[in-house]
């Protein structure tokens, strides 16, 4: 017990919490000074963040490509083609959901916050670090440097690639991922402090539960074209699949619930040569939860800062969003740190906006993987009907 205790205490997920909690109890207490600091922190690792935007996506997909391309069969084809269509279904489901519902939730949260102006904290100095490239190019560049050394088998280019991943995702996991808190603890701070909180505090608490209820429509429309395919009861495919989106709900880890779901895949009567070869590759590839909820706090934080929300451009953001999930890298926090790209390049979102946008993301990860994972089931269903024995 003491070790369970100690691990969630130690969590990304209990530290985005309690910076969260504390810059929103803090905001009105604090002197304008002390949150000056947190104002400056916050400006300088902004910087930060938007010049690794780039290497994360040159970094993280330029091996992604060229390993998925390796061995290409039509059976990777056709699991890669069905996660990449599911996972954008399910965010243009959440975009259509929240076109919906949104606005007005938006309009009675301004109508309960008096709409009050907001007041503008400046840090006490601020550090320019322009990027190397801008994000299109970087994910443009990942393109050619994959495919290249996809066809051309070009092995020093696949090691440097690698060797560079690794870079990244040390990065990633070793200094952004740990300074998130007091990053997002800064951003709750200086909203409090300049009256902005209360406001889009009371519009997620909405937005959330809506996520949730869209997680369960993703299953069970997955899980009915299952069944209508494999001419099976959908709903006792979906059951048996519990124990791996439990054990994704408390680990929030889609590597970690691979042997359940494989094991679970199992018992739906899927081969073992197709769910060894499908659950694996879904876990990385197959991000639908994850991708919907991106898309909703996308969306919601869009109208609250009345920025373009029109159906073009979140096509645009989707069909780029789903490609990049693919490139996710396997750590606390990893997708949302993937989709930094196209929220900065295509939706325009600022330095505030993406620290929103993690902070909510992290707040619901285990859900979304859970979500993800159990998905992945559906697939492995689908693939097993297209090039599973006859017997099975």
């Amino acid at each position: 017990m003491n070790i369970k205790l100690r691990t969630i205490f130690s969590g990304l997920l209990f530290r985005i919490a309690v910076a969260i909690i504390l810059g929103v109890l803090l905001g009105d207490i604090l002197h304008e000074g002390i949150v000056k600091v947190f104002v400056t922190f916050n400006s300088v690792f902004s910087q930060f963040l938007g010049f690794m935007i780039p290497l994360i996506i040159v970094g993280l997909v330029t091996p992604a490509i060229a390993e998925i391309g390796r061995g290409v069969g039509s059976m990777l084809l056709a699991t890669v083609a069905i996660a990449y269509a599911d996972t954008s279904l399910a965010a243009l489901l959440g975009y259509g959901v929240g076109e919906w519902l949104f606005p007005s939730m938006v309009a009675n949260a301004d109508a309960m916050a008096g709409m009050s102006q907001p007041v503008d904290i400046q840090p006490y100095f601020s550090v320019k670090i322009p990027a190397l490239l801008d994000v299109m190019s970087a994910l443009v560049l990942s393109f050619i440097m994959g495919l290249g050394i996809n066809y051309g088998n070009l092995q020093s280019l696949r090691n440097l690639a690698v060797e560079f991943k690794d870079v990244v995702a040390r990065v990633i996991a070793k200094a952004i991922i740990p300074l998130l808190p007091l990053y997002i603890f800064g951003i709750f701070l200086n909203m409090t402090s300049s009256g902005q909180v209360y406001r889009i505090m009371v519009v997620f608490a909405y937005i959330i539960m809506v996520i949730f209820v869209l997680h369960i429509l993703i299953l069970l429309y997955s899980y009915a074209v299952a069944g209508a395919i494999t001419r099976r009861n959908p709903l006792r495919l979906l059951a048996n699949m519990l124990p791996a989106y439990l054990t994704a709900l408390g680990t929030s880890s889609s590597a970690a619930t691979i042997p359940v779901t494989f094991a679970q895949t199992i018992r739906n009567k899927v081969s073992e040569g197709v769910a060894g070869f499908v659950v694996p590759l879904c876990a990385t590839i197959h991000m639908s939860g994850s991708a919907m909820k991106i898309t909703c706090c996308a969306l919601t934080i869009c109208l609250l800062n009345g920025m373009p929300h029109d159906f073009g451009t979140f096509l645009h953001f989707i069909l780029i969003l789903g490609i990049v999930m693919v490139a996710a890298p396997g750590v606390p926090g990893g997708s949302i740190m993937a989709a930094l790209a196209p929220l900065a390049s295509i939706l325009g979102f600022d330095a505030d906006a993406q620290a929103l946008m993690i902070a909510l993301y992290i707040a619901m990860d285990s859900f979304g993987t859970a979500c993800n994972v159990t998905g992945d089931g559906a697939i492995a269903l689908i693939i097993n009907k297209m090039f599973g024995r006859k017997d099975e």
